[in-house]
């Protein structure tokens, strides 16, 4: 009775999660433009997706805008992680109250906030939304690669300077390997939270640009297009394949280093053996 409890909770809970996206898919098939008339089957809207220059303009914005945030943001806060660890711990926890204050922020004041800084210096454009998810992905990265970056074990990167390593070639060597998980991780976070950005976009946007959010958001007027159901469907199918595929590769690469090791261990003994033999 427990098992058969546990899998109907499961089961609900994924059915919560994945029924508007089956959803989703389907309506990006078909024929009918209305939402609730089955028209029957067709490829038309992915056809026309490809042939929808503002739709395939909004979606170029969310993707640079992401990529280029997310990667300038993880540049920031490495270095800056480094410096909060090496800093005093009263000193460091201050400043990283500061820095925390941008994700406790309701949105709208944000964006509101960062409209009325970046308006001041600027034209709003592409530019202004670069900049301002640059500033909220910030403290995310940040949040991600300093518990990474603080169990690091500091006598390995000192063992590394003693032996002639220079302070960027050991930081290279033995630092980064260990807090690239943690970067990985920040680094992507970056990017679902750009992507995913309403608010702030459409206070720091300006006119004649949009992202794929606010153009959807246009679209409520009007009544959304097919072709942005086709559009959101490639996208969740393209994520899904992708972690799929990291996922194999982080347990064939587990798998290998296990094996290796393995072997390196036998190795060891083997002489060992054939020694106490003789």
């Amino acid at each position: 009775m427990k098992k058969l409890f546990v899998r109907l909770y499961f089961f609900v809970m994924f059915l919560f999660m994945y029924l508007p996206i089956i959803v989703l898919i389907g309506l990006s098939f078909n024929a009918s433009r209305a939402r609730t008339v089955w028209g029957g089957f067709t490829l038309e809207w992915y056809a026309e997706l490809f042939q929808d220059s503002v739709l395939l303009t909004s979606l170029f914005n969310t993707l640079s805008i992401a990529l280029i945030s997310a990667a300038v943001s993880t540049l920031i806060a490495v270095p800056a992680a480094i410096g909060l660890l090496a800093m005093k711990r009263r000193h460091a926890s201050v400043i990283q109250n500061f820095g925390n204050i941008p994700m406790l922020n309701p949105d709208i004041v944000t964006g509101i906030i960062l409209m009325l800084l970046l308006s001041s210096a600027m034209k709003l454009g592409y530019v202004s939304i670069l900049l301002a998810h640059i500033t909220f992905n910030i403290p995310y990265v940040l949040l991600s690669v300093l518990p990474s970056l603080k169990k690091v074990n500091i006598s390995i990167f000192e063992a590394a300077r003693d032996l002639g390593a220079g302070s960027l070639y050991a930081f290279i060597k033995v630092v980064l390997p260990e807090i690239m998980p943690g970067i990985l991780s920040g680094f992507f976070m970056a990017i679902t939270l750009s992507m995913d950005d309403f608010v702030v976009t459409y206070f720091t946007r300006g006119a004649g640009i949009d992202t794929l959010s606010t153009l959807v958001y246009g679209q409520l007027k009007r009544g959304i297009k097919p072709e942005m159901y086709a559009l959101s469907s490639v996208i969740f199918i393209t994520v899904l394949l992708a972690l799929v595929a990291f996922n194999i590769l982080s347990s064939a690469s587990e798998r290998g280093s296990y094996e290796g090791s393995k072997a390196n261990i036998t190795g060891d003994k083997t002489p060992l053996i054939k020694e106490e033999e003789k």
